[in-house]
């Protein structure tokens, strides 16, 4: 029997402000150079890709062209070929409840009961599709074998000290939209000068908790405090082993900046609740800026349940109702981080998944594969 070249579709990000891809045109152009010899006893390609024309796409159309790729209008994935694997990141257009006959690989949201997983699951049910989603695609000891968490927590506690700085030099005023940086080194460049002109103002340097500081994301968010300057002693890590007896905890009220960088896979108590910023503690109360890397603000095992919505690179800033303290408290938590630098998200991204792209080309025999298709198959049944 003669094997068949695996056809792989990118498809546009509809999500507005989303400038990652899944594939970068370099990966495209190393996968289209994949061989292998059929039962017939010829060489043929691995892959065919084709690509969607995108206008907020962080690379070019062209520099897809150039690997080899084949160009498609934005959304044309919905008449693709039945056998295509549609690719993306983030989720599909809004308001949309065709049937879903194709099987997609991309953060679908929807095996942690978050807001909307029935209706999608459905679609992909009445479609005779399959949601093979990123998140759940584990190696043999159970870590992801590709995630956007370094960079999310990198990109995280940088809106956040950006956030603190204008609060310190701008007080009163709006923080404004976030545009992406080219890169990390003008990303940062840019904090230590927001953070001279606070301290030059007047300002002590922040203290930042990191919770989830051990994981992947975690550790972005860390290495981000360091390289902005900000000294070794104001930036507090907690995993675990300091928040294994359960919230809330008062004492996060000390710290001018929270990052919450937690993976939650099971449910825990809050780490802050609404009370807890009411309580007498409350009046000498420091914290000022929350950043929700994590953003399970629809799970209902949420850890920061005292505020009910996300925000978006136009409005990055939700204001939480005032409590006893003339202290405002700004919460950010924005579900895709990591697009402020999305050309270094994209390739780390696309690096770390290569590999287990490559084994699309077996899906029905690869476990990586095998195991997020019986995910869906579970999760589906439970409709």
């Amino acid at each position: 029997m003669t094997a068949t070249t695996t056809h792989l579709w990118l498809r546009e990000e509809t999500k507005e402000h989303e400038h990652r891809v899944v594939l970068t045109p370099d990966a495209c152009k190393k996968l289209l150079a994949e061989r292998r010899t059929n039962a017939d006893g010829h060489e043929e390609a691995v892959f065919r890709i084709t690509v969607e024309r995108s206008t907020q796409r962080i690379f070019d159309i062209h520099e897809y062209e150039l690997a080899g790729c084949t160009i498609a209008a934005g959304g044309a994935w919905r008449d693709a070929p039945a056998d295509a694997f549609i690719l993306g990141l983030k989720e599909l257009p809004e308001n949309d409840t065709t049937p879903l006959k194709h099987r997609h690989v991309y953060f679908g949201h929807a095996y942690k009961n978050q807001a909307g997983w029935k209706d999608l699951l459905a679609r992909f049910k009445r479609g005779g599709g399959q949601l093979l989603d990123l998140e759940f695609l584990n190696d043999e000891k159970g870590r992801r074998v590709a995630a956007f968490g370094y960079m999310a927590g990198f990109a995280g506690a940088a809106v956040g000290l950006d956030l603190w700085a204008h609060n310190q030099t701008n007080p009163g005023t709006p923080y404004p939209s976030i545009k992406p940086y080219e890169n990390d080194e003008q990303l940062v460049s840019h904090l230590k000068k927001r953070i001279a002109q606070a301290v030059a103002g007047g300002a002590n340097q922040p203290k930042a908790i990191v919770i989830g500081a051990l994981g992947r994301c975690g550790t972005g968010a860390c290495d981000l405090l360091v390289r902005a300057g900000i000294a070794d002693a104001n930036i507090i890590r907690w995993d675990m082993a300091e928040t294994k007896n359960g919230g809330p905890f008062p004492q996060l009220l000390e710290y001018e900046i929270l990052v919450n960088c937690i993976y939650l896979a099971t449910p825990i108590p809050p780490f802050l609740t609404a009370e807890t910023l009411l309580t007498p503690k409350s009046d000498k109360r420091h914290l000022s800026v929350v950043v929700d890397v994590s953003c399970d603000v629809t799970n209902p095992h949420n850890p920061l349940p005292f505020y009910s919505e996300t925000t978006t690179f136009d409005a990055p800033v939700l204001a939480v109702a005032a409590d006893r303290t003339s202290t405002p408290l700004d919460v950010v938590a924005i579900d895709h981080l990591p697009t402020l630098l999305p050309a270094e998200s994209s390739t780390r991204f696309a690096q770390d998944l290569y590999a287990t792209i490559l084994q699309l080309a077996e899906v029905d025999t690869a476990r990586v594969w095998t195991d997020v298709r019986k995910l869906f198959d579970t999760k589906s049944e439970g409709l």
